[in-house]
């Protein structure tokens, strides 16, 4: 699927990720309705490295992704309501059935290329930060 494909059908935002050295602009798609969230990143075969997805739900739960359809490896951020990057799974496997959860109710998961958490310093601890979080989305 080409980035233009990805455009048509999700709205796109600008998110910082405060990390241990420096913050990070990235570009990312917002999936905010289920239909979105269940689509997510499948099929696509390449994403920009300063891009990823975030996915942004209503309140804190459990949350679990897998990577159905989905044909580029994935670190995958997990943050609560107030941006704090909870737990990452790194490096997931491309079509892979297995769940990846969050570890404690999350409102915020964000999937990144497969080694940008690495190469940015961005662990657990650093923080999210898009616009309509502060504005109590």
């Amino acid at each position: 699927m080409a980035k233009d494909d990805l455009s048509e059908l999700f709205g796109q935002d600008v998110l910082v990720i405060v990390a241990r050295y420096e913050c990070h602009r990235f570009d990312v798609y917002l999936a905010l309705d289920r239909e979105q969230q269940r689509r997510g990143l499948m099929f696509v075969r390449e994403l920009p490295v300063m891009s990823g997805m975030l996915f942004v739900y209503d309140g804190e739960a459990i949350h679990s992704m897998w990577m159905k359809n989905t044909f580029i490896p994935l670190d995958i951020l997990f943050a609560t309501g107030d941006g704090r990057v909870s737990s990452i799974e790194k490096d997931t496997t491309p079509q892979s059935l297995r769940s990846i959860s969050s570890r404690e109710p999350v409102t915020y998961v964000l999937e990144l290329n497969s080694g940008v958490t690495d190469l940015l310093a961005i662990e657990v601890g650093s923080r999210l930060i898009w616009e309509p979080a502060l504005e109590g989305r």
